[in-house]
């Protein structure tokens, strides 16, 4: 057999998700090992290029504080994902377009693919994973959401949620149009905008009961 049969003929399949998370985990592994041995190897300091940023560094997230290592040029919403496993920061466009990827960090909403991760040690970063209640309940803007039926796919669903939480923070009484401008940078496929916006209104009318 040759070896482009051999090549052609797997024994199995591996999903996209899998194998990418599989080379993350181990570029992961393999710098922690280098982080931790580091100190022995001082030839290998000296090397170090002058005005390099630590790459195990600790995040506050959801209230948490997780030590997680980095790659210098690496973006929020993959450290969210395929490092700290909160998957509810989706990727869509990766170019700060869709805003799928929106989180809050220090309460403002942000495009989790455009922020380096470096960038946010010492700051609040909330995810769709931490609004909810102690006792499970949800988001007052989750369970507008949830009444009102605001989304067909649901993938773009988290940016959203996270983009209202951020507009009824800052403007807890918004009009239909301020809750569409406030929204704008988000982007739904499904072009299900009606709904959408009435889950705002909704979201922002249970915040103001619970205040």
């Amino acid at each position: 057999m040759s070896e482009v049969e051999i090549i052609g003929t797997p024994e199995r399949t591996v999903s996209r998700r899998k194998f990418i998370m599989g080379v993350i985990a181990t570029g992961a592994t393999t710098s922690s090992v280098g982080y931790l041995f580091r100190g022995s190897q001082p030839l290998l300091g000296a090397m170090a290029v002058q005005g390099s940023v630590e790459r195990l560094v600790t995040l506050n997230v959801n209230g948490q504080q997780r030590r997680v290592d980095v790659l210098n040029q690496e973006t929020l919403a993959m450290t969210l994902r395929y490092k700290l496993g909160l998957t509810g920061t989706k990727f869509g466009c990766d170019r700060a377009e869709c805003g799928a990827c929106t989180v809050l960090i220090d309460g403002v909403a942000s495009y989790a693919c455009s922020v380096l991760t470096q960038s946010v040690r010492g700051k609040q970063i909330t995810t769709i994973e931490g609004l909810e209640g102690a006792d499970g309940s949800l988001h007052p803007v989750q369970q507008g959401v949830f009444d009102e039926g605001g989304f067909q796919c649901a993938f773009c669903a988290p940016g959203f949620i996270m983009s209202m939480v951020a507009m009824i923070e800052e403007n807890p009484n918004p009009t239909r149009q301020e809750a569409a401008q406030a929204l704008s940078g988000n982007l739904c496929r499904c072009c299900d905008y009606d709904k959408i916006l009435n889950s705002a209104l909704r979201g922002a009318e249970y915040a103001r009961r619970q205040a």
